[in-house]
């Protein structure tokens, strides 16, 4: 890609995000060419929409596989009972030189909680679209719905927690509860350094990070309203209108 291509690329998504709108066909030259132009895409992404970053949306698709992730704008991210319409949507510490460790990373978390993605592409043709402009498009973040923080405890069954997920009452949880990612705190170092060391922005206190699904993806073939509890944590849902 050309720094041209970049900022086409970028504002298009930037406009297809603010219209609720999806792209045709992308064309080959607009296909990010590896990740780092990709997360350069996010970033102009946010810089066209004159967002700030509120959170991060991270994941990887196994135990041991790469670490990916997107910043999440604050526009998109709701409290817990919000009520989004369902037709717009068709993922503490400082810029620093060296990378923080595991153990710094993991002494920062304050609190963590139960929350909702509405996963939205701005490419029509998703999820046949290559995963690197996927990855642009901001990891396909629609709307992230937070429910409410307890006080972080490290003896948390993160690898599989009890949970349940139900549309309008009915089971929405595909397969067995899992995160891909197996522990998801493991992803939170990369996190933190992609943004702090790779990209000189700052982890604040005031982010929601959110680690992929222990669910699956669920699609909704009506409006209605999807609840989340795993349990130890607040309840959180949304409804679709």
């Amino acid at each position: 890609m050309t720094p041209t291509d970049v900022s086409l690329l970028s504002q298009r998504l930037a406009d297809a995000r603010a219209r609720h709108l999806t792209l045709d066909t992308l064309a080959p030259e607009l296909i990010p060419a590896d990740a780092d132009a990709a997360y350069a895409i996010q970033h102009e992404i946010l810089h066209a929409s004159g967002a700030r970053i509120a959170g991060w949306k991270i994941g990887a698709k196994s135990e041991a596989g790469p670490i990916q992730g997107a910043p999440l704008p604050a526009g998109d991210v709701y409290n817990d009972g919000a009520k989004l319409p369902r037709e717009v949507f068709a993922p503490l510490f400082e810029p620093a030189s060296e990378p923080y460790s595991e153990d710094e990373v993991l002494a920062g978390i304050g609190a963590f909680g139960t929350t909702i993605e509405i996963v939205a592409s701005r490419y029509a043709a998703w999820p046949n679209v290559d995963k690197l402009a996927q990855l642009a498009d901001l990891q396909n973040n629609g709307a992230l719905i937070v429910g409410e923080f307890v006080p972080y405890r490290d003896d948390f069954p993160f690898v599989a927690p009890s949970l349940r997920f139900s549309f309008e009452g009915r089971d929405a949880v595909l397969a067995a509860a899992a995160n891909p990612a197996g522990d998801p705190r493991r992803l939170l170092t990369w996190l933190v350094n992609h943004s702090t060391v790779h990209r000189g922005v700052a982890v604040t206190p005031e982010m929601v990070i959110t680690t992929g699904s222990y669910t699956g993806i669920f699609f909704p073939q009506s409006a209605g309203t999807a609840t989340g509890r795993i349990e130890g944590l607040a309840p959180v849902s949304v409804t679709l209108f």
